[in-house]
């Protein structure tokens, strides 16, 4: 199987670029692959989870499963986060989710917008996570963590 770079550097090799200009291309598209693979190593469930268990327990349980010792006081029933992918016909929701925690999807359960800590999550660093359509969507690391261990924790 080849890699994403070969199949890209192949394609590459068959434009025909006078033989001076193929240096810069050839450099170009390496730090272009070179920053998407950086890029994807940022994200990290285990770093999710600890944010998780710093900023959404309280509410969403200590498990995820929505029964958290805040859960009680709001104006809806608190989901269970580790059947997200069930409920959505086996799809994990990204876009959804994401939409919810930063803010882009406010929830009046919680007397306005749902991300109490949503500015926590935030950050200057981002990161383009994939929606299950292939479309990127470009977040900030902390939040791209917290999506990454809640996909990472669904049962059936």
């Amino acid at each position: 199987m080849k890699r994403s770079f070969d199949i890209a550097y192949s394609q590459l090799e068959m434009l025909t670029f006078e033989e001076e200009q193929m240096p810069v291309y050839r450099a170009l598209l390496l730090s272009i692959f070179s920053a998407s693979a950086a890029l994807a190593q940022d994200i990290d469930p285990q770093n999710g989870h600890d944010l998780y268990r710093t900023y959404c327990w309280q509410c969403h349980g200590f498990e995820a499963t929505g029964d958290g010792p805040m859960a009680e006081m709001l104006a809806i029933r608190t989901p269970d986060l580790t059947r997200l992918e069930v409920q959505n016909g086996g799809v994990f929701p990204t876009e959804a989710v994401a939409r919810q925690i930063d803010g882009r999807a406010p929830l009046l359960a919680h007397g306005g917008e749902m991300p109490i800590f949503g500015p926590a999550l935030d950050s200057d660093k981002k990161v383009a996570i994939s929606m299950p359509d292939g479309q990127p969507m470009i977040v900030g690391v902390p939040l791209a963590n917290v999506i990454a261990y809640l996909e990472a924790i669904q049962t059936e």
